[in-house]
């Protein structure tokens, strides 16, 4: 590393970014977790729209890549349908 000052504060906000993204990567894959792990339909209807806003943010802020969350949302939305019997 290098001795510059802007180099130093850097390192400094580059560390504070990856811990905070840490923390809203690692709750997101426990509220998708939760979510998978329901099996009554008025809680999934209930708790989807939170999780998948949680999803996006999480997209929109580059800290997943924005089909991943595709991804996340197409297979929530498929658990949320089979489970109230829409096909």
């Amino acid at each position: 590393m290098a001795n510059h000052q802007a180099t130093k504060k850097d390192v400094r906000k580059s560390r504070k970014r990856r811990l905070h993204n840490r923390y809203y990567a690692k709750t997101t894959r426990n509220a998708v977790r939760a979510l998978k792990a329901l099996t009554d339909a008025e809680q999934v209807k209930e708790k989807l729209p939170a999780v998948i806003s949680m999803v996006d943010k999480l997209a929109k802020r580059g800290v997943i890549h924005k089909n991943k969350a595709a991804n996340i949302k197409s297979k929530l939305m498929k658990k949320a349908a089979k489970l109230s019997g829409v096909q």
